[in-house]
This record gives structure tokens, C-alpha cells and sequence, in this order.
């Protein structure tokens, strides 16, 4: 396979110049990912207004949701990504190695959600009913689940993206989980 490019902020369209700007003011870099979403003179745009659109899944359970679902999809850009991320926003190493696995003994609530979450990526949007139960049972709402889904969908678009073209990982490699 020959592979991607990830161009840089003079290989892209106008708007995709700005959106490198906003991104390197926000994060110090453009990623390597979301450069190469730029390859289409849409894809960026539209992917960034999906991450960064209001929702009731934010903070830690924003990330309980990104951890499990590139776990389930083996993608070793995101789970590089979101291992730093989830460190950022308070989680222990420990803890996003458990929360990757699908679980978060540590916090019942998020518990829930990392369990429901693994079986719904897992069985392509299946939900057991029990997990789901338990979901709500935790404290969850309706509008709780459709923000989960939403957000899972937006990870796997970047899974499969980097599943695809196999673009460098920039940042530091996740720990691979224990058997």
C-alpha cells in the first residue's frame, strides 16, 4: 500500500489552513490525525464541529467513552491520544488501563458506562439489556445513552480513519493491556 501523506498546513485548502491555525493555537500542532483528515476539503471541518458540539457526555465520560471503544477497535493512534487526555483530565495510569478493558471499578457510575459502552462497540451498537439497565440504574439518562452513541460514533471515525492509513502515531505510545 503506498502510504498516506500527511500534509502540512501549505498542502491543504484554504479553509483547512484556517482550521490548522485554530488547532495549533489550541494544541501547539496539528496532530497528525486531523491533518489527515484534511486531505478532504470537508472532512476536518465537519469532524471537528461533530467532537466539539454540545453534549452531556463531557470530561472524564467523554473519555471513558474514547478509552473503550479504540480499545475495542485496536486503534494505537487514539489510544496513544486518549491516554494522554485521560491523564489530563484526572484518571490514574491504572485507571485508563481498566477503563480501556472495559471496566471503572473505581467510580460506579463511570463503571456503568465503560460496561455499556464495551458491549455496544463490541456488538455493533447491540446493547445487552442488562448492561443497558445498569446504565441506567447508575444514574444515566436517555439523553445520557444518545450522547454516548453520538460520541461513539465520532471515535470511530478516527479508529477507522487510522485503521486505514496507518499515519504516524505523534504521540506517546498507550501501555498494551496485561492478558
Amino acid at each position: 500500500m503506498t502510504p498516506f501523506i500527511v500534509p502540512t498546513r501549505e498542502q491543504v485548502s484554504p479553509a483547512n489552513q484556517a482550521l490548522f491555525d485554530t488547532l495549533t493555537k489550541g494544541l501547539g500542532r496539528v496532530p497528525n490525525l486531523y491533518a489527515t483528515l484534511a486531505l478532504s476539503e470537508h472532512a476536518l471541518g465537519t469532524y471537528l464541529a461533530l467532537q466539539n458540539a454540545r453534549s452531556s457526555i463531557t470530561g472524564k465520560a467523554r473519555e471513558v467513552v474514547n478509552l473503550v471503544v479504540s480499545q475495542v477497535n485496536r486503534c494505537e493512534y487514539c489510544l496513544a491520544a486518549h491516554t494522554v487526555i485521560g491523564g489530563m483530565v484526572g484518571f490514574t495510569p491504572g485507571q485508563i488501563l481498566q477503563i480501556r478493558s472495559g471496566r471503572a471499578d473505581f467510580d460506579p457510575k463511570l463503571d456503568a458506562l465503560a460496561r455499556l459502552v464495551k458491549g455496544i462497540a463490541t456488538e455493533r451498537g447491540h446493547a445487552d439489556p442488562a448492561s443497558l439497565q445498569h446504565f441506567f440504574d447508575a444514574g444515566w439518562t436517555q439523553e445520557n445513552l444518545v450522547d454516548v452513541i453520538v460520541t461513539i460514533g465520532d471515535k470511530t471515525v478516527t479508529n477507522y480513519l487510522h485503521a486505514t492509513t496507518q499515519v504516524p502515531v505523534d504521540f506517546p505510545a498507550a501501555p498494551a493491556l496485561a492478558d
